[in-house]
């Protein structure tokens, strides 16, 4: 008796210590945020900065709700969604697709991956304008831009993926009869799976950056001509506004690659 006893007892002393550090997780952020916005506010007062180079956090937030009550944030955020969600979507059907092919032959790998290599010597910033140039300064150069600057890394964790399936589960698979098509949805793609919502993390992330980028190249709209704009007319608060529109963004793309590979791979736990 007294040992079922202890063993009743001992889940619920876990259970308290998870409880707490639940609690402890939630409340991170926030003080983690306070402290961000004590700081900066220390620095402004410490070191007496003017306003125009280092606005105080209270000006930002009144710029920002100026900016959201006139539409021109969620106008310009908009128009850097659409470029960010088109040329992610873009760069992972092309990696994905290619890193698979790669994968499962090393003969192509030898032949495109120095061309492959090759292609990300250059930095995107030389060959956004090229592609303002050929393109326009519409959408369409910005989704390119971001679908380059994704490709690479989604392509290199999809080829990772592919190949860490284990020899003895494909020689299974043959055993079974298994099809191309049955051995891809029931074995490679679940095995590589963990690498390739990697790949997806940090395309999301990228994605971001590739779509700043083809803004301040060219072009009348979204969140890098406004920080572009900002900086023209020494308005500061203004180019805050929109890099913290850019967090949010990619914080958003992240989080919820992270819920589908919470859901993805509940298998695992």
């Amino acid at each position: 008796m007294t040992t079922i006893h202890m063993n009743r007892d001992a889940p619920q002393a876990h259970t308290g210590r998870g409880q707490r550090g639940g609690e402890w997780r939630f409340w991170l952020l926030p003080v983690s945020g306070l402290a961000a916005l004590l700081v900066w506010q220390g620095a402004i007062l410490l070191a007496d900065y003017p306003a125009f180079i280092l606005p105080p956090p209270g000006r930002v937030w009144q710029r920002a709700l100026l900016a959201m009550s006139d539409g021109t944030l969620w106008r310009h955020t908009g128009v850097t969604l659409s470029e960010v969600l088109a040329g992610l979507a873009l760069g992972l059907v092309v990696a994905w697709s290619l890193g698979y092919l790669l994968a499962k032959s090393h003969t192509l790998e030898r032949v495109l991956a120095p061309y492959i290599v090759a292609s990300q010597a250059v930095p995107i910033v030389a060959v956004a304008p090229l592609l303002v140039i050929w393109f326009g300064a519409e959408i369409l150069s910005k989704v390119l831009i971001c679908a380059l600057i994704v490709f690479f890394p989604v392509l290199i964790n999809t080829i990772v993926g592919i190949r860490s399936v284990e020899p003895d589960l494909r020689d299974l698979m043959r055993s079974l009869r298994a099809t191309r098509w049955q051995t891809f949805v029931k074995l490679e793609v679940p095995a590589g799976l963990p690498v390739l919502l990697g790949g997806l993390k940090i395309g999301a992330t990228l994605s971001v950056i590739g779509a700043v980028v083809g803004e301040f190249v060219g072009a009348d709209a979204g969140l890098g001509f406004l920080i572009h704009a900002g900086r023209g007319l020494y308005d500061t608060a203004l180019m805050f506004v929109a890099i913290f529109a850019l967090v949010a963004i990619a914080l958003a793309l992240y989080g919820l690659v992270a819920l589908l590979e919470r859901w993805l791979l509940a298998w695992k736990n």
